[in-house]
């Protein structure tokens, strides 16, 4: 089904046909005919729509993220954030996509040699709830700088935003065809990377439906960009400023009510600090203002469907069940709405769900490590690689931690986070490719060597 459904009351807004095969086909051959016209377009024309998409994201945020929260629920403050951020990520590419993209000339010996970036075709985003309009946006804007045009399968309860973004787009001048939403169920992607119009996969989401759409994408020989779950560590040395990392922690496990694939989620702290981190965390924890997420009070909304608020439960049932403790939280809330308290772990033991997997909410997995040596090896025992957090004045523990994580972004003293700018994207299970920066508008390009003599 793809419906709207108010995770903070459980209320269906709208329930929306998923479109036809026939309307899916006429998509399709919109994509490839607009892509051979909007390729030839100018970095001027596409800098123009890019800064009026920038536009209507600043001056609508507040329309837009009501829209974001009614739907997936996190709170208004975030949804307002999240559509400026968009709108960052918009101006950036349309100031710095021509520079990024520029012919590049070599030292080739006789005659000369050069790179060229040149678009491949309709690229087919699938994409995630958890930042509705952000995950879109940090795609599209490289995308169509690029000279792409992109056809988006977002996630099923969030079909108010893939619309509102498709609108937008068309708002800001892009041509007809330059940006689709479909307005398909899960079932009906493999049809689409199986389409020889579709030259390209980009796929935010869970490890099980990138290992699915990477095999597929690979039988029709099509690239793919994956970013996949994370179970980022945060590691608090003893000369960490531990005001700032017990108040950063905090929210770093908390951000979009716990449901980020770069949130901190397994917390690493050196015996000598741990705790006194421990319990400053824990009370900070307790202290957050759980709510209606519509209220500009509130610092954790619901879950995003009842279906993780269920199997964020169970995560932490099995976990207690085998050992650990709860410092703060550890069960569900009472009344309508999938809200779970902001919660703490400790003495968590190996083999447990809090030890190895996801946790997609506001639980937070606490371990006493011994020096710097072993919080390296406790951060990186596990599957994934995505982002990792160290906290240490002392320079030397920071070039090791820098060099010996195994993640696709380190980051000391603060908080992971996605910036326009920078490379996004991670190692292991957590995914390959990268999102942003000069990196990310580079990846659905034939990059064309040329030799004259």
């Amino acid at each position: 089904m793809i419906a709207s459904i108010n995770p903070a009351t459980g209320e269906t807004l709208h329930v929306f046909t998923e479109l036809t095969d026939s309307e899916v086909e006429a998509k399709l051959g919109l994509a490839e005919q607009t892509f051979r016209a909007y390729r030839q377009t100018s970095f001027a024309d596409r800098t123009r729509w890019l800064i009026a998409a920038a536009d209507i994201l600043e001056s609508e945020k507040d329309r837009i993220g009501r829209i974001m929260t009614l739907e997936m629920g996190k709170p208004i403050s975030a949804a307002r954030a999240e559509a400026a951020k968009c709108a960052s990520a918009c101006r950036y590419y349309a100031q710095s996509g021509e520079r990024l993209l520029a012919e590049e000339r070599l030292d080739a010996g006789a005659g000369f040699g050069s790179i060229r970036y040149q678009p491949i075709g309709p690229v087919l985003a699938v994409m995630p709830w958890n930042f509705p309009f952000w995950q879109v946006f940090r795609f599209a804007a490289p995308a169509l700088m690029a000279g792409n045009v992109g056809l988006l399968k977002h996630a099923s309860n969030v079909p108010q935003c893939a619309i509102e973004i498709e609108d937008i787009h068309r708002r800001a001048g892009f041509p007809a065809g330059a940006f689709q939403n479909l307005l398909v169920g899960s079932r009906r992607v493999h049809r689409l990377i199986d389409d020889r119009r579709v030259k390209a996969v980009s796929l935010t989401g869970s490890e099980g439906a990138g290992a699915e759409v990477a095999a597929q994408a690979g039988r029709q020989i099509k690239k793919t960009v994956l970013e996949l779950g994370g179970s980022d560590p945060l590691i608090v040395m003893p000369s960490a400023n531990l005001d700032r990392a017990v108040r950063v922690a905090i929210d770093a496990r908390t951000i979009n009510n716990g449901q980020s694939c770069i949130a901190a989620k397994r917390f690493i702290v050196d015996a000598r600090v741990y705790d006194e981190f421990a319990g400053r965390f824990a009370e900070g924890m307790a202290a957050l203002r759980v709510g209606d997420p519509m209220q500009e009070a509130t610092q954790v909304g619901p879950l995003a469907t009842a279906d993780i608020l269920e199997g964020l439960d169970d995560q932490v049932r099995r976990t207690v069940a085998m050992g650990a403790r709860v410092l703060t939280g550890g069960k569900r809330l009472p009344g309508p709405g999938n809200y779970y308290a902001p919660t703490v772990l400790a003495d968590i033991p190996p083999g447990s769900p809090a030890y190895g997997e996801e946790l997609f909410g506001p639980v937070a997995a606490l371990f006493r490590v011994d020096g710097v040596a072993e919080a390296i090896r406790r951060a990186n025992d596990t599957d994934f690689g995505l982002g990792a957090s160290a906290w240490t004045e002392d320079q030397q523990e920071r070039e090791q931690f820098i060099e010996e994580l195994e993640a696709g972004m380190v980051f000391i003293n603060g908080m992971v986070a996605s910036d326009a700018r920078l490379p996004f994207g991670g190692v292991k299970s957590s995914g390959y490719g990268r999102e942003l920066g000069i990196y990310g508008i580079r990846e659905f390009l034939n990059i064309k060597t040329v030799r004259v003599f």
